[in-house]
């Protein structure tokens, strides 16, 4: 998933995706320690995944932290 794509989401879908991402991370996590799988850096391509989407959320967050406290 791109840095646009992500952007283009809403905050509530973000929070949706995160939570998806992070159940496919760990699903791949437990299929590769039974079992080898044919590409690992699927595993790390997921993690950068979660971070692009977690730093989005985080970001939006501060920044509706700001407003609230720049009305105040």
């Amino acid at each position: 998933m791109k840095n646009s794509e992500i952007v283009e989401l809403s905050t509530k879908d973000l929070t949706a995706r995160l939570a998806e991402e992070k159940a496919a991370l760990n699903k791949l996590k437990f299929a590769h320690a039974v079992s080898a799988i044919e590409n690992p850096n699927v595993i790390k391509a997921a993690r950068k995944t979660i971070a692009r989407i977690a730093t989005e959320v985080s970001n939006r967050k501060n920044a509706a932290q700001s407003e609230t406290a720049a009305e105040a």
